[in-house]
C-alpha cells in the first residue's frame, strides 16, 4: 500500500501544472484506499490495483508531453458547477472563449476572430455550436462568424447598435437585457468607448464577464469611436460588479500593459507583484487571463484615476475630473 501511495504521488507530481490564474483549484476527493486495505489484504491484488490506478496517470503524463496536454488543461476553467469556459488563442494575440454547459451540452463561443481554431476545439470533443456572442463589430472579434454559422447553424448574438456591422447577426440585445444560455442568465451591459456599439456579457451566476476590448488586464481599449467620458462610464459600470468576478478580455496584452502601468505608478506593490507573475506566466506560454475585478481595481491605471501617484507622474492637475484624468492616461498609453 505504501508503494501504491508513493507511486501515485510521484506520477501526480510529474503531471503538467497550471497557474492559479489559468485554471481552477481542484478539491481533493475522499480516498478509497482505507476501505481497500480493510477488504483486500493480498499483496498481489493490491499490486494489480496499484498498476491499474497508476497506468492511466502515466499515460496522461506521456500524452501531455507529446501533445501539449498541459497547455490544454491550463486553458480550461470551470466557473460554476455546470458552465465551463475554454480559452482559445486566435490570430496573433486574440482570445475566443468556448462556453460549455455540462448539464445540457449547449455550446457557445465569444468573439471568434477566426473559425478554424474554434472548429478544431469543438471537433476534439465532438461538440456542436449553438451560439456565437460578439462583444463588438471589429473583424478580429467577428471574423469567424459566417463560417461557423454555415457549418453549425449557430445563432449570432450582438448589440442592437451593431445590427448592421456584425456579420450574420440573428439576435440583437441592448443595455439591461437578460438572455438565457442553457439556464445561465446573461446580463447585457452597453460599454461604449472602444466602439460605439460595444457590449459586455455578464454571467452573474457564474461570476464571469466577457469584456471584449473595453477592459483588459491592466488597461482599457483604445478610443476608436467613443469618448473618454463614455469609456470612463463603461469602466465604472463594470467595476461595480463583485470584486471576485472573473474578467475574460479579448487580447493577451498584459505584458505590454504592465510596463506602462509600472511607468505611471511605480510605487504600487500589488502592481509589481502582478507584473512579475504575468511575466512568469507568459514565459511558460500560459495565459494571464482571466483576471478579477478586484485585482484590476488595485493595479489597473485606468481604474485608478484618483490615484495621486499617477496624477503626479503624468502632471495631471488636481482639479481634473476623473474622466479627464482617464483621457490623459489613455493618451500617454497610446504614445508609450
Amino acid at each position: 500500500m505504501r508503494m501504491l501511495s508513493k507511486a501515485c504521488s510521484i506520477v501526480a507530481s510529474s503531471l503538467p501544472r497550471c497557474s492559479s490564474s489559468a485554471a481552477p483549484t481542484m478539491r481533493g476527493q475522499p480516498s478509497l484506499l482505507p476501505s481497500v486495505r480493510k477488504q483486500w489484504l493480498g499483496k498481489p491484488l493490491l499490486y494489480g490495483i496499484g498498476s491499474l490506478l497508476v497506468m492511466p496517470l502515466r499515460t496522461l503524463h506521456g500524452v501531455g508531453r507529446v501533445f501539449g496536454a498541459g497547455r490544454f488543461l491550463c486553458n480550461m476553467t470551470s466557473v460554476s458547477s455546470s458552465l465551463q469556459i475554454e480559452l482559445v488563442p486566435c490570430l496573433r494575440d486574440n482570445y475566443a472563449y468556448i462556453l460549455h454547459d455540462v448539464d445540457t451540452g449547449t455550446v457557445g463561443v465569444v468573439d471568434p476572430s477566426e473559425a478554424m481554431p474554434i472548429i478544431n476545439a469543438l471537433e476534439k470533443r465532438n461538440q456542436n455550436l449553438t451560439y456565437i456572442l460578439n462583444t463588438h463589430h471589429h473583424y478580429d472579434h467577428t471574423g469567424g462568424n459566417l463560417e461557423l454559422k454555415a457549418k453549425y447553424g449557430a445563432k449570432v448574438i450582438g448589440s442592437e447598435k451593431d445590427r448592421d456591422r456584425i456579420p450574420g447577426i440573428d439576435i440583437t440585445l441592448k443595455e439591461g437585457d437578460t438572455w438565457m444560455f442553457a439556464g445561465h442568465q446573461v446580463l447585457v451591459l452597453e460599454t461604449p468607448g472602444h466602439t460605439s456599439g460595444h457590449v459586455c456579457y455578464y454571467f452573474a451566476g457564474s461570476g464571469a464577464i466577457f469584456t471584449g476590448d473595453t477592459l483588459f488586464n491592466l488597461s482599457c481599449g483604445k478610443l476608436f469611436e467613443g469618448t473618454p467620458q463614455q469609456m470612463y462610464s463603461s469602466l465604472q459600470k463594470i467595476i461595480a460588479l463583485p470584486d471576485e468576478t472573473k474578467v475574460y478580455c479579448g487580447h493577451e496584452y498584459t505584458l505590454s500593459n504592465s510596463k506602462f502601468a509600472l511607468s505611471v505608478e511605480p510605487g504600487n506593490k500589488e502592481l509589481q507583484e502582478y507584473a512579475a507573475n504575468a511575466a512568469e506566466l507568459r514565459n511558460k506560454n500560459i495565459p494571464t487571463v482571466p483576471t478579477t475585478i478586484g485585482r484590476e481595481k488595485q493595479c489597473n491605471p485606468f481604474l485608478r484615476t484618483s490615484n495621486p501617484e499617477i496624477k503626479s507622474t503624468l502632471s495631471i492637475p488636481d482639479h481634473f475630473d476623473e474622466d479627464r484624468v482617464l483621457e490623459v492616461v489613455r493618451r500617454a498609453k497610446d504614445n508609450f
